[in-house]
């Protein structure tokens, strides 16, 4: 089961470009979890043999998940259930026979950190609990832009960005939580090494000289290890300023 995760900021802009469709050709997910839609209502992708999920945020142009699988989900659900989080569209939640797949886009603590105590001390908190309630019935794997770099070796320049958004104590913080509480950065399961990211801002070619960050994960239960097979970045796939990120598990 090859399920598959991409920032696109702006549906509708990886749309106009062509690239959607040519992504999903060559890679041929099994489930497609996006974030960042940025729609307010079901935009027609033409993906033939997916069920389509979508969960849009109240503000026009902002945040949004959209689901996209050609396995049939026992069932879904929207947000976390607590409505001060769950109106900007941020969750989707499918239930699968072995596991629930949760599709996230973690709210940004915002580059003058006027967002990082709600981040931090609120959303943080509630989701990982949300994931904790959920791994009381089954498994859980949960993936999307975290909006977090977790460790040193996650971004080119970590001694410049530890008061940054993105990269500060408080936020790696609340990834080491979810560490203890037994998930699994897959990622980190296959490659040690630095010089793997997710995201590069459009200034100063940076995505041209990798200089980077890696916001976007697959994490997993830890009773799924045994069936997790690869976890990889599709660091050549264009139309964001992020990449696709991925994983491959044995269902049986």
């Amino acid at each position: 089961m090859r399920l598959l995760s991409w920032n696109v900021n702006g549906l509708r802009s990886v749309l106009d470009k062509e690239l959607f469709a040519v992504f999903v050709e060559k890679y041929q997910p099994d489930v497609l979890c996006l974030q960042e839609t940025k729609t307010r209502d079901k935009v027609d992708v033409r993906i033939p043999g997916y069920e389509e999920f979508w969960n849009h945020a109240r503000k026009a142009g902002y945040a949004g998940t959209a689901v996209f699988t050609r396995i049939k989900p026992l069932n879904h659900a929207y947000g976390i259930g607590i409505p001060r989080h769950d109106e900007e569209g941020r969750v989707i939640t499918l239930e699968f026979n072995n596991f629930f797949l949760v599709n996230v886009y973690v709210p940004n603590a915002k580059r003058d950190l006027s967002r990082l105590s709600y981040r931090t001390k609120e959303w943080d908190v509630d989701f990982l609990k949300y994931l904790r309630t959920l791994e009381k019935k089954k498994a859980v794997v949960f993936c999307g832009d975290l909006n977090v770099a977790h460790q040193e070796i996650d971004l080119s320049n970590p001694k410049a960005n530890v008061k940054n958004h993105g990269f500060t104590p408080q936020e790696r913080a609340g990834f080491d939580k979810i560490i203890e509480a037994g998930f699994i950065d897959t990622f980190r399961e296959f490659e040690k090494a630095g010089g793997q990211y997710t995201w590069w801002s459009r200034f100063n070619n940076c995505r041209q000289r990798n200089i980077g960050w890696r916001i976007d994960y697959f994490c997993i239960s830890s009773s799924l290890r045994r069936k997790l097979n690869k976890a990889f970045i599709l660091d050549a796939v264009m139309g964001s300023d992020h990449c696709p990120v991925g994983i491959e598990l044995n269902t049986h």
